[in-house]
């Protein structure tokens, strides 16, 4: 009888609970997803840590010790992974599989990963595996520049409803929400949204990683003589002191007003950069005129 899950392990059916456990870390940092950039390390990581999920538990262990690769409609636990489709929650197939209404949640020990996507569920039943309808809706939300920068609430209209939905800050263009129990209903069983973000681009600003660039207008007085001036940022009105013989495209940089990386907690910086206005010739005094025209060098 084909015993996969220990294969994705790499250990024997008679390793020790301390075997699987050291297996599993090794292999979890192995095919972490922050740390392995390779097309395929994030199925594998999924795959490790499901296969650890059943073989740390001692009655899933042995329920699979006794059925085998049969819990996968015969398949090993890879292609049966595989076969799923880009969104499968396999967090969800072996709760259904093993029973009981408690998730496998934490046990993985890295925090930040705990669902593996959503979508097809089964159920395991006098020894066989079989399908159950896919209920899970994906679709795509477009959100202004300032909510993915502070988050906040926006209203999205799904499958005949409309509700607000929960914007954390520091979202980024391509990034997937989990909206739980608003997918398709049947059977009193209701799926999950998957929503893909798209930000909408800001006539002010640009993203640089966790940094964001805004172009101020700087008057060439200020910018010759130095002088305070004031600018509107998404969050409050500041001061920004401009020094004596600022130079066009010049940056500033504003400890701490850029993006939430929600990773370390910690945010990035405001740059604005100069962009030095000139007043209009005819607006200007004929005497300044012809000072200027006397005195400004022209090289």
């Amino acid at each position: 009888m084909s015993k996969s899950l220990y294969e994705t392990l790499g250990i024997s059916q008679n390793a020790t609970e301390a075997d699987i456990k050291k297996a599993y870390r090794k292999l979890a940092r192995q095919f972490h997803p922050d740390i392995n950039k390779e097309a395929d390390a994030e199925e594998k990581f999924k795959e490790v840590n499901a296969a650890y999920e059943i073989l740390s538990d001692k009655k899933k262990r042995a329920q699979y010790d006794q059925y085998g690769d049969s819990m996968f409609g015969g398949q090993n636990f890879h292609d049966f992974a595989s076969s799923q489709g880009g969104n499968v929650d396999l967090d969800e197939i072996l709760r259904n599989m093993f029973g009981g209404g408690g998730g496998f949640g934490g046990s993985s020990g890295f925090g930040g990963f705990g669902g593996f996507g959503g979508g097809s569920r089964g159920g395991f039943g006098g020894g066989g595996f079989h399908q159950e309808p896919n209920l899970d809706i994906e679709s795509n939300v477009t959100i202004p520049f300032s909510v993915s920068i502070l988050g906040g609430s926006h209203s999205v209209s799904v499958n005949g409803e409309r509700f607000d939905i929960k914007i954390p800050a520091g979202v980024k263009s391509g990034e997937k929400l989990r909206v739980r129990g608003k997918g398709h209903a049947q059977g009193g069983r209701a799926g999950d949204l998957f929503l893909k973000i798209n930000v909408a681009a800001s006539p002010e600003y640009e993203r640089e990683g966790d940094n964001l660039v805004k172009t101020v207008d700087v008057p060439l007085y200020a910018a010759l003589f130095g002088e305070k001036i004031t600018i509107q940022t998404l969050e409050k009105e500041i001061k920004l002191k401009i020094p004596q013989n600022t130079k066009n495209g010049q940056r500033f940089r504003v400890k701490e007003m850029g993006v939430l990386n929600r990773k370390t907690n910690t945010r990035g910086d405001l740059y604005l950069k100069a962009n030095i206005v000139l007043p209009p010739v005819e607006s200007l005094s004929n005497d300044l005129v012809d000072v200027m025209k006397e005195k400004l060098p022209k090289e």
